[in-house]
C-alpha cells in the first residue's frame, strides 16, 4: 500500500494558525488576570496591578499585525482601567512612531490631473520631441559644479563645497571652482570616478496644487510631509523646485529638471510676476493700496506689488489679489502686516505664464506635454537643452 506525507501548510496558512494562537494565549492571560484580580481583597490591589503590568509588557502583542498592535496602543481607557501605562511612553510604541516618520509611509503620492486625449497627429509630435536626442559633440562643456549636481551627486553648494575642499579630480588633475567638464572627461570625487549625466534631450515641467501644511524642501528633521514625498520619483534626473511656498501656503507651485530654467524663472534680475489671491481680516483703505504699490518699508528692506485688485468680500473677510516679482521669505504677509491686517488664507495663482488650472485640485499635479515644454523653453530663451541661446 502506498503511503503518502501530509502536505505542509502554505507560510500564509502557517502565519494566520500562529496569530490565532497568540491571541487565544494572550485571551486566556487578560482572563486569569481578571479572575485573580476578583478574587483578591482591597489590600491585594496594589499587588495584582504590578501583576497585571508585567503580565501585559510580556504579553505577545509584538507578534500581532501592525494594525492590531496600532489598535491596542489607541485603547488608552482600556488600558487605564486595567493599571496599566500609557501605550504612546513604552519603548516599543517610541521605536514604532519613529520609524514610521522616517519612511513616512503614510504620505500618499499626488494623483495625476486627468485630461483629455489627443489627437494622433499631436500624439505622433509629442513622441519625436520625447525621443529627440542631443550629440555630444553639440552639448560643449559646462561648469563642473553644475554637471555634478544634474548627475544626481549633490545640490551646487554642496558640490562648490567639496570642490572648495580640493576633493575633485578632472582627468587626474585637481578642479577649482572655475574649472569645466566635457562629455568623455574623467571625473573622481576622492579618488571614485562619478558617471556623469548629460542634459541631452527637453527637460520636464510640473505644475503641482500645493496644500497647506506642506514643506517645500527634501528632509525635514521634525518628519513633516514635504512636497517631494508627494511627487513621483525619477530615476535620470531630479526635481528641482521653482520658487517656494510657505508651510501655511497653498497654490501653483512648479518643478522642473532643467536648473536654468528654475534660475530663470526665480532670479530677480529677469522679473517673473507671481500673482497671489489673499484673504485677509479687514479692508484696506484706497491711500493704503496705493502705499503698497509705491512701497513699504519692511525689515529686509523696501517691498511693492505692481498691481493690487480689490475683489470684494463678505462680513469680516476681504479678498485682494496683488502681483509680484520677487519671491522673499513671507513678503505677502508681512506687507499686509504693515497696516496691522492678519492673512487668513494665502493661494499663489499664476507664476510668469503658469496660471493655475480650474480642473487642478489640490494634492494634484499635472505635466507639461512636450509641445508645451518646447514653448516654455522658446519664452524663457533657452534650447532644448536648458542652455542659454546665443544672440
Amino acid at each position: 500500500m502506498k503511503t503518502t506525507k501530509a502536505r505542509r501548510p502554505q507560510p500564509a496558512i502557517r502565519e494566520a494558525r500562529a496569530n490565532d494562537q497568540q491571541r487565544a494565549s494572550f485571551g486566556q492571560r487578560k482572563t486569569a488576570t481578571a479572575k485573580s484580580s476578583t478574587l483578591a481583597g482591597p489590600n491585594m490591589g496594589r499587588s495584582t496591578g504590578s501583576k497585571k503590568i508585567s503580565t501585559a509588557r510580556q504579553s505577545p502583542t509584538s507578534g500581532l499585525s501592525k494594525m492590531v498592535a496600532q489598535a491596542i496602543a489607541k485603547t488608552a481607557a482600556a488600558r487605564e482601567v486595567q493599571g496599566l501605562p500609557d501605550a504612546s511612553t513604552t519603548p516599543e510604541t517610541t521605536k514604532t512612531v519613529i520609524r514610521d516618520s522616517k519612511l513616512k509611509t503614510s504620505v500618499k503620492r499626488a494623483k495625476k490631473m486627468p485630461q483629455r486625449q489627443a489627437s494622433q497627429h499631436e500624439v505622433a509630435i509629442r513622441k519625436q520631441l520625447r525621443e529627440k536626442r542631443v550629440t555630444t559633440d553639440q552639448l560643449g562643456d559646462d561648469r563642473l559644479q553644475k554637471v555634478l549636481a544634474f548627475s544626481g551627486v549633490g545640490s551646487r553648494r554642496e558640490m562648490e563645497e567639496v570642490i572648495e575642499a580640493g576633493r575633485v579630480s578632472i582627468n587626474g588633475k585637481i578642479a577649482d571652482l572655475g574649472s569645466k567638464v566635457s562629455p568623455g572627461d574623467e571625473v573622481r570625487i576622492d579618488g571614485k570616478r562619478v558617471p556623469l549625466k548629460w542634459p541631452d534631450r527637453l527637460p520636464r515641467i510640473i505644475m503641482y496644487h500645493k496644500q497647506e501644511g506642506e514643506l517645500v524642501s527634501r528632509d525635514d528633521p521634525e518628519g513633516r510631509v514635504t512636497v517631494f514625498d508627494r511627487l513621483k520619483r525619477i530615476s535620470s534626473s531630479k526635481w528641482v523646485a521653482i520658487g517656494r511656498l510657505d508651510f501655511n501656503t497653498s497654490g501653483l507651485l512648479l518643478f522642473t529638471t532643467s536648473g536654468e530654467l528654475a534660475n530663470r524663472m526665480m532670479h530677480p534680475s529677469f522679473e517673473v510676476e507671481r500673482e497671489y489671491a489673499v484673504r485677509v481680516h479687514g479692508q484696506l483703505t484706497p491711500e493704503q493700496m496705493k502705499q503698497l504699490v509705491n512701497g513699504v518699508e519692511l525689515d529686509d528692506g523696501p517691498a511693492n506689488f505692481s498691481r493690487i485688485e480689490d475683489r470684494g468680500g463678505e462680513g469680516k473677510n476681504h479678498w485682494y489679489h496683488v502681483v509680484l516679482k520677487e519671491g522673499r521669505n513671507r513678503e505677502v504677509r508681512r506687507m499686509f502686516e504693515h497696516f496691522e491686517l492678519v492673512v487668513s488664507r494665502l493661494m499663489r495663482i499664476r507664476f510668469g505664464t503658469f496660471r493655475l488650472p480650474g480642473r487642478l485640485k489640490r494634492g494634484q499635479f499635472y505635466e507639461l506635454s512636450e509641445t508645451e515644454v518646447l514653448s516654455i523653453m522658446k519664452w524663457a530663451n533657452l534650447t532644448i537643452t536648458g542652455t542659454v541661446k546665443p544672440r
